[in-house]
């Protein structure tokens, strides 16, 4: 089909989505082909729209939200087994708090400008990360295309998601990750990438497709999005101090320049806990998703995107 399937999250924005759906179908209507609207109404709900619309023939699927709706969308788009990835076109109306993945591929955060951008049809191809990981004993899978975090990561996206303050704006984002910082604890984890072996304790373990995450942090910032390799970024024991005082590292991607980050590519990563520790916890896209043992596994040029 050359019309859009159109996914949206209601509580992006702040609810906006919600409160301004009709007047919001009629502006993307004006623009775009749509065949089908659809609301998500629970956690990984997109995965499941985007998979189904593919295999009813859809080979244009829009989501609209922010990174959290990006990110199921491409999962669906990448799991369903009728076509392939390549052959599906995905494009992102961004409406959210975060809104990351956008600033690689220079997609502006204006709805009509976006729409106009969507409507030209320009199509890129960027790598796909694949993570197996384990989640209340049981070996799982998510794509991601963007950003993977562990250690203190995933500490914040664990209690992102149990926590009100990673679902309402930037401010109480960076309240909840100051907030962790005082209460996370350097756990130890083995990192294996291409042929290396580095052990110790972890502030930050990430791997960049692209390269923002954490409302314009680059903690990744050597990352390319058709490279075919993971931009990896190993943070080793540093203290509260020294995070609050290397935090401008974090946006104006020079992190790789403390003696303590180590920054390298690598195609193939396994993140392990060493025997008797804790686990190291995983997120991925801003979602979380579990613990150790983790293996990642990059898809060269996976996913069909529309993009300036």
């Amino acid at each position: 089909m050359s019309n859009w399937y159109a996914i949206a999250n209601p509580i992006s924005g702040r609810g906006i989505v919600r409160r301004e759906w009709a007047a919001l179908q009629q502006r993307i209507g004006r623009q775009l082909p749509v065949g089908a609207f659809a609301l998500t109404e629970y956690r990984g709900h997109a995965i499941e729209l985007a998979r189904q619309a593919v295999e009813k023939g859809y080979r244009h699927i829009l989501a609209i939200g922010g990174d959290g709706t990006n990110h199921e969308v491409a999962n669906g788009i990448l799991r369903q087994q009728v076509v392939a990835s390549q052959e599906v076109t995905h494009a992102l109306l961004p409406i959210g708090t975060g809104n990351d993945w956008i600033r690689t591929h220079g997609i502006p955060r204006d709805i009509d400008k976006a729409l106009a951008i969507i409507r030209a049809g320009n199509t890129r191809l960027q790598d796909v990360g694949l993570a197996r990981y384990h989640r209340d004993g049981q070996l799982q899978e998510r794509y991601f295309i963007n950003v993977a975090g562990m250690a203190y990561d995933g500490y914040i996206g664990r209690k992102s998601e149990e926590s009100r303050f990673g679902k309402g704006g930037k401010l109480l984002y960076l309240y909840l990750v100051f907030k962790c910082l005082f209460e996370y604890e350097l756990q130890p984890a083995i990192a294996y990438a291409d042929g290396r072996t580095i052990e110790g304790l972890f502030y930050t373990i990430n791997l960049g497709i692209c390269r923002y995450s954490g409302g314009g942090m680059q903690l990744a910032p050597h990352a390319r999005p058709d490279s075919g390799q993971f931009a990896v970024t190993l943070a080793g024991k540093l203290s509260k101090l020294g995070v609050l005082l290397s935090t401008f590292r974090f946006y104006n991607g020079t992190i790789g320049r403390h003696p303590r980050v180590d920054t390298f590519h690598a195609r193939e990563v396994r993140v392990v806990a060493p025997e008797g520790a804790k686990p190291t916890l995983l997120e991925a896209d801003g979602e979380f998703l579990g613990e150790t043992p983790v293996e990642f596994v990059l898809l060269e040029k996976a996913l069909r995107f529309i993009a300036p």
